[in-house]
């Protein structure tokens, strides 16, 4: 079969023939009809993911869309090594599957999945989130970001505060449900006022993107301007401005916010996948809808460093 190849630690996969799966007890034989380039799985291929392998080859791909044996549609996770989901067929544990409703589409499930999942989980299984508490998301321009705006909303959130670069992108999050928007292309001066004036109304979640700059912006805001006893949580889910921060310790000490993290490791299998059904559940009624450009994965070594925040680009294995 043909698959995305991973052949040694540092090289991007290729498009090449790969062995056949075959399955065995627990196990299902997926014929994939798509799997998204998300930042996990080039990373993992990479080799500079917390959670990368090491045996070579491998199949690219950590989640995707497809069909069992008896021509259920559903969506699979974390498919058995060597096998990924960038090929024409993989190999899941049953419990790694997930029935997709008819109302989402294949490409628009495998695009929306672990984005959805990211703020999802990390709302309900990390922060804890209550309806009517006020969410602001740090990195609201991308799609997990956008996502996470919507399943705010969706999950009841009284206000939902969304920051980003991108002016437009920013302008239109207000139609997904962005109550206020904050530019993080202003002078530290006014992005400090800008924040302090949301965390003095009240910021219960915040789903932090981004970490880096922003962050330490967004820790030292809630410990100046939070309500006396105001407890902030927030959720560092990615790291895209920087790995690093440089936080003085005083802002723990003075402000009641709990630092916490989402992501696989934190959060159980079983609860990623659980917060992954009820994502696609919310999509078949609420139409959420993620900027998504798909590709025949022989285009593979075309589209491998597509880094669009705002779309997702999907590899669809049939010709």
């Amino acid at each position: 079969m043909k698959a995305a190849v991973v052949k040694s630690k540092g090289e991007a996969p290729v498009y090449a023939d790969f062995d056949e799966p075959a399955a065995v007890s627990g196990q299902h034989l997926i014929h994939v009809s798509a799997a998204a380039l998300s930042h996990v799985t080039r990373s993992r291929a990479a080799g500079s993911h917390y959670s990368s392998g090491s045996g070579f080859p491998f199949v690219a791909g950590v989640d995707g869309t497809g069909r069992l044996e008896d021509g259920q549609r559903v969506y699979f996770f974390k498919p058995h090594a060597p096998f990924g989901a960038m090929a024409e067929r993989s190999l899941a544990q049953a419990n790694h599957c997930i029935a997709l409703p008819d109302a989402v589409d294949d490409v628009t499930a495998a695009a929306m999945a672990i984005p959805g999942m990211s703020s999802w989980a990390a709302l309900i299984e990390r922060a804890r989130f209550v309806a009517g508490e006020t969410v602001l998301v740090n990195g609201a321009t991308g799609t997990s970001g956008r996502l996470a705006v919507q399943i705010a909303k969706h999950l009841g959130a009284r206000r939902v505060i969304a920051t980003g670069r991108n002016a437009a992108s920013l302008e239109s999050l207000k139609a997904a449900g962005a109550d206020t928007t904050i530019s993080l292309e202003q002078s530290e001066a006014d992005l400090t006022r800008a924040l302090e004036a949301q965390f003095s109304q009240g910021v219960d979640v915040v789903l932090d993107y981004l970490w880096g700059p922003s962050a330490q912006a967004l820790l030292v805001a809630a410990a100046k301007a939070s309500p006396d006893d105001h407890p902030v949580r927030f959720v560092q889910i990615g790291a895209v401005s920087g790995e690093d921060i440089q936080l003085p310790g005083a802002v723990l000490r003075s402000a009641n916010i709990t630092l916490l993290g989402s992501g696989m490791g934190s959060v159980p299998l079983a609860r990623l996948l659980h917060a992954m059904k009820a994502v696609f559940d919310a999509a078949a009624v609420a139409s959420w809808q993620v900027d998504t450009i798909a590709v025949p994965l022989a285009q593979l070594s075309a589209h491998w460093e597509h880094a669009n925040s705002q779309q997702r680009t999907v590899f669809v294995p049939a010709p």
